[in-house]
């Protein structure tokens, strides 16, 4: 439904770390021109904590206007489902074509509060909807007895899996199958693209993707020909970027706004508290760059 290749996008901010719009419709046309078939608003890696609802929603009429033609979805997470309620409305009000949901993090809730929560923000809209399943950020895993009950939804089309256990994908994917269920699922953790694809997922929400879309979607298409050769070759040239995407001193999105920085896709600074640039990483991106010819 929204293809093998998404990003999710960084948000633009000023010097002053006011909200950059203007600069969030030229990212985001930046991307679907660099290999990426959609992206994801308002996500992570967009600084979604440190957003307010309203810069959410101005956040995605904005990067819909810039891209009327290429999927555009729109996380509406929350840890309170109230809220998470409010933004799914509000984003589907705002053009999105699609939802990302975020297991409630820091609360922990019980398989089956999430339950609960996840059924309540997929039926505040009739647009597709995407789970994302972040353990190592929210503090708690969806358990795969739950995912197969959420993929019975009307709503639910597919998965976001960052939970780092291909093994388990694999298992949910073909139990899936077995029921009958149409589910995407995007590897949400660029290092474990190849792996998920080969247990069954149909591409990757990406961070990488910002300055390799090309090469990702080369990947991707290369694995789903069958030619499991070139798809390993280019996952190789793709490590170094991968290892620089991810990081104690300078953690996600930070790496991302240095790359797009330099580049020329001026995207600013992340906000507090991501904490500064370290020394020396955009000396790190330019490796990164001429390790992929550019």
């Amino acid at each position: 439904m929204f293809g093998a290749t998404l990003t999710a996008m960084v948000t633009p901010f000023k010097e002053d770390s006011s909200l950059d719009l203007d600069g969030a419709q030229k990212l985001a046309q930046y991307l679907v021109q660099n290999g990426n078939e959609g992206v994801v608003v308002a996500g992570t890696t967009g600084e979604s904590p440190t957003l307010t609802h309203d810069e959410q929603i101005a956040l995605v009429a904005a990067v819909k206007e810039a891209l009327p033609d290429h999927p555009v979805v729109a996380g509406a997470g929350s840890n309170n489902t109230k809220a998470a309620i409010e933004l799914t409305e509000r984003a589907t009000a705002a053009g999105a074509d699609g939802l990302l949901h975020v297991t409630p993090y820091y609360n922990r809730p019980s398989q089956e509060g999430l339950r609960q929560h996840f059924t309540a923000v997929c039926e505040a809209s009739h647009l597709p909807a995407v789970l994302y399943d972040i353990p190592v950020r929210t503090g708690r895993k969806i358990s795969s007895d739950l995912l197969l009950d959420l993929f019975a939804l009307p709503t639910v089309v597919g998965l976001k899996d960052a939970a780092g256990d291909p093994g388990e994908t694999a298992d949910v994917i073909a139990r899936a199958e077995a029921a009958g269920l149409d589910i995407s699922v995007y590897s949400g953790d660029d290092t474990l693209t190849l792996p998920l694809l080969a247990v069954g997922a149909v591409g990757v929400i990406g961070v990488a993707t910002h300055w390799a879309g090309a090469e990702m979607a080369e990947m991707i298409a290369a694995y789903h020909k069958g030619d499991v050769q070139l798809a390993r070759q280019i996952n190789a040239r793709l490590i170094p970027s991968y290892n620089f995407e991810t990081g104690d001193i300078a953690p996600n999105p930070i790496p991302s706004k240095v790359m797009m920085n330099l580049l020329g896709v001026e995207v600013g600074e992340c906000r507090s508290p991501m904490g500064p640039i370290p020394n020396g990483l955009a000396d790190t991106a330019r490796e990164v760059l001429t390790g992929l010819d550019r």
